[in-house]
C-alpha cells in the first residue's frame, strides 16, 4: 500500500542541533529511517502515531500536544499518522 508522504521543514541545522518540523495528513508516513543522533520530539498537535518497526512489529503511540519524549540514536522505524486528523511535531536532533 502506498501512503502519502509527510512533509518536513528544517528550521535549524548547525554543528550542535538539527530542528525539523514534520506535518502529516491522516495516513501520511515518514518512510523507513534510522536516527543517527539522540533526539527529542515535541508534539504540536495531538499525535496518534502508528510505528512500523523492524521485524514486522507495529505499535501505536499517543503523544498529547505540548508534550515531549526522548529517544537514543539508532532507532529505526516508519512513523505514520494513524489518526483521522492532521498531526505535527518538532524533532530536535542532538549532534
Amino acid at each position: 500500500m502506498t501512503r502519502p508522504a509527510a512533509t518536513s521543514e528544517t528550521l535549524v541545522d548547525d554543528d550542535r542541533v538539527r530542528v525539523t518540523r514534520f506535518d502529516f495528513d491522516p495516513g501520511a508516513e515518514t518512510g523507513w529511517h534510522r536516527h543517527e543522533y539522540d533526539y527529542v520530539i515535541t508534539a504540536i498537535t495531538n499525535c496518534e502515531m502508528l510505528l512500523e518497526e523492524p521485524g514486522g512489529e507495529n505499535r501505536t503511540v499517543s503523544v498529547p500536544s505540548g508534550t515531549a519524549y526522548r529517544r537514543t540514536e539508532g532507532v529505526e522505524h516508519n512513523v505514520i499518522n494513524g489518526g483521522d486528523k492532521p498531526m505535527s511535531f518538532v524533532e530536535v536532533e542532538l549532534k
